[in-house]
Parts: structure tokens; sequence; C-alpha cells
């Protein structure tokens, strides 16, 4: 069975992540958030779906103006992907996303980075960086696909 890691930041980019939950039906799904408030919520959305939730692990939120919470979010990922040993990462951003493709990449994982619809005239900070590092890396809007990636192949809404 497929291990796979469905990560993110909260707000708009997890919603969106767990709307992709039917997508990975038949994995081993292992959840992590830079929230503790979603774990009852996301099993709750599984059951009704028929899967399960392997685990779920809340990771220090940050961002590019917190920089030493930033050091921990990357550290608390790295030993996420070491426990979990992914086959396959799929993130929604942000900067746990963005942790997660570029050590999971060096572990050998397959790597999936999806850009939030919430950035709809620009490719987002998080996914420029991350994207092209990516095996498969997508833009929810067709006029932010380049060649090169990000491709658009749909949206999550």
């Amino acid at each position: 069975m497929t291990r796979l890691l469905a990560i993110s930041s909260t707000g708009g980019h997890w919603v969106q992540l767990n709307r992709l939950m039917p997508a990975f039906e038949g994995c081993e799904v292992h959840w992590a958030c830079t929230s503790p408030d979603h774990e009852a919520r996301l099993r709750v959305a599984a059951k009704r779906l028929g899967q399960g939730v392997a685990s779920y692990t809340a990771i220090t939120d940050a961002n590019r103006w917190t920089r030493m919470k930033l050091v921990k979010q990357m550290l608390e990922t790295v030993a996420l992907l070491i426990r979990v040993r992914p086959d396959v990462i799929v993130t929604t951003g942000a900067s746990v996303g963005f942790f997660a493709i570029r050590a999971g990449k060096l572990m050998g994982a397959r790597t999936c980075w999806i850009d939030s619809i919430a950035n709809g005239d620009e490719l987002s900070l998080s996914g420029a960086k991350a994207g092209p590092h990516a095996d498969l890396f997508l833009t929810q809007w067709p006029h932010v696909a380049k060649p090169g990636g990000p491709d658009y192949r749909g949206a999550v809404l």
C-alpha cells in the first residue's frame, strides 16, 4: 500500500488539501497541518468517505517573518518524514509544504505541489521556491500555468 503524506498550512491550504481526500483512496494517509485543531473533523470526513487516517501531526505554524519558528517547523517536518517514510507527499503549501517537498525529495519520495487557489494572479512565494523541486507542480489557475511548470489540470474548488 502506498504511504502518502498530505501536509499543509492551516486555513485555505488545509481546506483545499482536504478536498483532495477522495484521490487518496487506497493509500495509507498520514496528515499534517500547522494547527492542532483539525484532527477530529479530519477523522469524521475520512470516515464519511470510508477512508482511514493513519496519523495526524500538528507542526509549528511559521512564515518568513518568524524565522526561529521556521527553523522549528523545518526540524519538525524532517522528523515527521523520518518517522512516516512516505512514498508520496502531496501539499498545497505554504512553508511547511516547502520543507516537506525539499526534504522528502532527498529521502526518495515522489512529490506533488498544488499551488493555493488564493494566488490567482501569480504563483505563491512557496510555490515558486518548492514547485521546481516537485515531481508534479500544479497551479489551480490556467493563466498562471507556463512551460516548465506549474501545469494547470483543474482546480480543487
